[in-house]
């Protein structure tokens, strides 16, 4: 694509967007009308199940997400389906997904749960935990069935704890389990071309967050820290996967490695699958395993449907346990979609005032965010500490920001592929003097009280005096974050400072140097502040979820408002292109410092990763 093309292009996508906005005002006015028709026809209606049916869990539809919420269509540019009535993505949070589970193992009308695991929406650290609940429910005697057309290494791990594996006779639906494989960009030579100079100050020789800015290759720390991180990750799963399917780990990296399993027929051959089945040859098969005469007569439910019916608070019990979800970036501003500061120290403080509750669960989902709003976040975790146990469980993020408001609950328990660590803190400020005086054109000249007013203008650089102010606040945060975990961790400053400079570890790994405790799921980390709290039989009291939830109207709300909806869209509109990462990895960093409400420094890791 030449400079003219691009160019057109670029205009094409903005007049696009412009129809896109006025597509998206008639879409939320149709979904605003349906809804209120939804709420008059179904006031005071509930989920209704059939007697007897196969529990489905079709993971292209189904988000197993932190918590569970309204399911809610996609608005993006290649949604427009959704508005002639396509499917939904239906969400359900991880606690509700496993206790739906076990209530399917306990119901004789449930006869088994088939897999669909093609294009998962859960990430991996979550789907570890539905495969170890697909796996109790298995010692019931009732069969997990799985099926997929195209398997990738994630939706594979999750497919490999069912009995049964099937996959398509038909060719063209390839596999591609390639093993796991993370990016990072690096968007220095881009910025030197446009004229901005970012101004990276840091402490810790991994903390690569911001690295992308001012270099155009990973440092050697950097690098090493990936890829130990990404092995340490496919070890869990490979082992995890191969040990369900009965060969060694070195059979299933030899047949990822020389790319053995594209085909349907090498699935078979290499134990993989279990059978082939064409259209008609799965529909009988489901209707067989559902004792059923045709695939007509096998009725599905959804986990979904099925946890609205089943899965019900114990809302009689006296005696509660609280659990807190820090989903998201920790911000400084008020937004219900992540970790903000000053709204979460209020959840805290609120669930610490409640007498009824009598244990805390905090679960973290972050990558970080700003040192304020982790600070006092912190601080109100600690004073819970004092009054009721606290027990951390960590999602697939527990990092930098995150590991910060979490390191000294009383039990920490994470995830063996979760992303934690990454203890360190940097600032990173970008100046356009360059950007404004040579390509704009544009001169400016400053008028100030004191020789330092400017510096924060973002139109000319640090002097040496400003860089090694910002140098010995970076130092400070660090030494402050390092005494956090060394206190909360019952560990010496030395021995933190030798595992943090900013490093992320895995879980499995965090576990063998101390970060946490022991590796588990939410479902266990609910026992285990059950127990601190007297009484280990979860049954017996009544779990609740903070925050709120937010409602359908008040999701559509937020996306109809929410601010760089236009920058999201630019960026939609450049998958599938060579500029996509670049304008994600811009957006992110936007995002990250709106967010930060204008602070200046963040403990936040630099990177997130998907297996597919």
């Amino acid at each position: 694509m030449n400079t003219k093309e691009f160019i057109k292009w670029v205009l094409a996508v903005l007049c696009g967007l412009f129809v896109w906005g006025i597509v998206k005002a008639i879409f939320f006015i149709m979904m605003f009308g349906s809804m209120a028709a939804s709420a008059t026809s179904g006031s005071g209606s509930s989920t209704v199940l059939p007697k007897e049916g196969v529990l489905l869990m079709d993971m292209a539809n189904l988000a197993i997400t932190e918590q569970t919420t309204e399911s809610m269509p996609s608005m993006s540019l290649t949604s427009l389906s959704s508005l002639g009535g396509g499917a939904m993505t239906e969400s359900l949070g991880i606690y509700d997904a496993v206790r739906a589970i076990h209530k399917a193992a306990e119901d004789p009308g449930i006869k088994f749960i088939l897999l669909k695991t093609d294009n998962p929406l859960t990430d991996v650290t979550n789907i570890s935990e539905v495969r170890k609940a697909l796996i109790d429910f298995r010692k019931s005697g009732k069969a997990v069935v799985a099926y997929g057309e195209a398997y990738t290494s994630g939706s594979y791990y999750l497919a490999s704890v069912a009995d049964k594996i099937y996959t398509t006779s038909h060719h063209g639906g390839n596999n591609f389990m390639l093993g796991m494989s993370g990016r990072m960009i690096f968007l220095k030579d881009l910025l030197d071309k446009l004229g901005v100079n970012y101004q990276l100050i840091r402490h810790g020789k991994s903390k690569s967050a911001g690295e992308m800015y001012v270099n155009n290759a990973p440092s050697q720390e950097n690098m090493e820290q990936n890829q130990v991180m990404v092995n340490s990750m496919w070890e869990t799963i490979s082992n995890e996967t191969a040990e369900a399917r009965g060969i060694s780990v070195d059979s299933l990296n030899y047949f990822v490695e020389n790319l053995s399993i594209g085909f349907p027929e090498d699935m078979i051959k290499h134990n993989l699958a279990d059978e082939l089945l064409s259209v008609e040859g799965y529909k009988e098969k489901m209707a067989t395993l559902a004792g059923k005469e045709a695939f007509k007569d096998v009725k599905f439910v959804s986990l979904k449907e099925y946890a609205t019916a089943k899965v019900k608070a114990n809302t009689g019990a006296k005696k509660k346990i609280a659990i807190i979800y820090a989903d998201g970036n920790i911000v400084e501003q008020d937004d219900p979609n992540n970790i903000s500061g000053d709204r979460f120290a209020k959840i805290i403080s609120k669930v610490r005032a409640d007498s009824t509750v009598k244990a805390v669960v905090f679960r973290v989902n972050s990558p970080g965010g700003t040192v304020l709003s982790a600070s006092k976040i912190k601080e109100e975790i600690d004073l819970t500490k004092k009054v009721k146990p606290v027990v951390a469980s960590y999602g697939a993020y527990a990092a930098s920001g995150g590991y910060w408001i979490s390191n000294n609950c009383d039990h920490i328990i994470s995830g063996a592929t979760t992303l934690t660590g990454s203890i360190g803190c940097f600032s990173a400020i970008p100046e356009f003097g360059k950007t404004v005086k040579d390509i704009a054109h544009v001169n400016i000249t400053p008028v100030n009280t004191h020789k330092h007013s400017d510096m924060l203008s973002l139109v000319r650089p640090f002097d040496s005096e400003e860089t090694a102010w910002m140098q010995e606040y970076v130092d400070d945060i660090y030494t402050r974050f390092v005494n956090i975990v060394a206190e909360g961790r019952g560990m010496t400053y030395e021995a933190v400072d030798e595992i943090a400079q900013g490093r992320v570890w895995t879980g499995a790994d965090a576990l063998k140097i101390g970060l946490v405790d022991e590796l588990g799921t939410l479902e266990d980390a609910v026992t285990y502040a059950a127990s601190l709290a007297g009484d280990p039989d979860v049954s017996s009291w009544n779990v609740v979820g903070y925050p709120k939830p937010l409602t359908l109207m008040e999701q559509l709300m937020a996306q109809f408002s929410k601010k760089g909806a236009m920058e999201e869209e630019v960026v939609n509109a450049l998958a599938g292109t060579p500029f996509e990462s670049m304008a994600k990895a811009l957006l992110e960093w936007q995002r990250t410092w709106n967010k930060g409400n204008g602070q200046l420094m963040f403990a936040r890791m630099p990177f997130e990763i998907e297996i597919k």
